[in-house]
């Protein structure tokens, strides 16, 4: 198997990095949208993401990765073998990262006939697809904003229910698919529609550092890594082992944080101010920070861990002003200085 660029020796791109982490410590942040140049280091920082994920109980034989300790979000066939009376095992698997290839037909993302079995067997049954894979785990999109339209509805269902329903060729299933959708792409290439753009909880713009200390020192380490993978790897083992911990320690803490009303009425101007639609920007803005929070070892969420996470979580948000020329994440600084005062 092909190693992964280790998460912790990507140079640079702080917010990215931790939009990636905060996801894994609470996935209903929402997804991650990455937009920005080639050769950002975007597609790296998620095929590196495997290395910091703990691993996951799932219910054992499920081809969906039902949670065993979740009565409420079961497939048909662990709901099946429950009404058998039989007692459902679990097993620790990694959590899924699974790519969702721009050509994919809906048949691979949905899942669809399994023609083996239909011609070998004459039965008609269910071959699950990239949505089943990836349900408790992550799905990405490279290139998203190219995605085809047909698809991107797809996912907009999926992605407002947790369930994939598939009815077709005598065929019917219903199964959980909840999962951190993560985009990439190049916003020169086109825009993401409108509804798509609203369902991530964060973005994050990334640039290609003008910095030559850091420019160098980024090739450097690319150059090591595609020299001597095991060893480069095994060299930053110890770091990546340590944002897992970290991630561990945060998830057991998240529940008992306490968000005050202030930061919560905070987080509500601050949603004002820059003119979001609905509620969604100030529950992005409440989870990112409460996720940040638990990853710092905080007794408390506070309006320095807003002031924070306000960037990644509002600037999609925004409307578009014809008459200002500025960009989002200068409006989102603006609006945060008038509303939470400067740092």
């Amino acid at each position: 198997m092909r190693l992964a660029f280790p998460f912790s020796a990507i140079v640079g791109q702080e917010e990215m990095k931790r939009a990636i982490l905060l996801t894994a410590v609470d996935p209903t942040i929402g997804g991650v949208l990455i937009l920005g140049h080639r050769g950002t280091a975007k597609s790296t920082v998620v095929r590196a993401l495997p290395a910091l994920l703990p691993p996951m109980s799932v219910v054992r034989g499920c081809r969906y990765g039902c949670d065993p300790d979740n009565d409420t979000r079961r497939c048909d066939d662990c709901r099946a073998r429950i009404a058998a009376g039989e007692k459902l095992r679990h097993d620790k698997h990694p959590v899924p990262v699974v790519d969702l290839p721009l050509g994919a037909t809906e048949d691979r993302v949905v899942g669809a006939l399994d023609l083996e079995r239909a011609l070998t067997r004459g039965e008609k049954a269910y071959e699950p697809g990239l949505l089943a894979r990836a349900n408790r785990g992550y799905l990405y999109v490279d290139e998203i904003n190219l995605l085809e339209d047909h698809l991107v509805d797809l996912l907009l269902d999926v992605a407002a229910t947790g369930e994939n329903v598939v009815e077709r060729e005598g065929i019917s299933v219903r199964h959980p698919a909840r999962f951190v959708l993560v985009g990439s792409g190049n916003p020169e290439e086109g825009d993401l529609r409108p509804q798509l753009l609203d369902r991530f909880g964060l973005s994050v713009e990334v640039t290609t550092t003008t910095d030559l200390d850091a420019r160098v020192e980024v090739i450097k380490r690319r150059d090591a890594f595609d020299r001597d993978p095991e060893g480069f790897t095994a060299k930053w083992a110890s770091e990546d082992l340590d944002a897992r911990k970290h991630v561990e320690r945060a998830r057991k803490r998240i529940d008992a944080l306490k968000v005050p009303d202030a930061v919560l009425r905070d987080a509500a101007r601050l949603c004002a101010a820059v003119g979001t639609d609905g509620v969604r920007g100030e529950l992005a803005l409440l989870r990112g920070a409460r996720a940040l929070a638990a990853y710092d070892g905080a007794r408390a969420v506070t309006t320095a861990h807003l002031r924070t996470i306000a960037p990644s979580a509002l600037r999609h948000r925004l409307r578009r002003n014809v008459l200002d020329d500025v960009g989002s994440a200068v409006r989102i600084e603006r609006a945060v200085v008038d509303v939470l005062g400067a740092a």
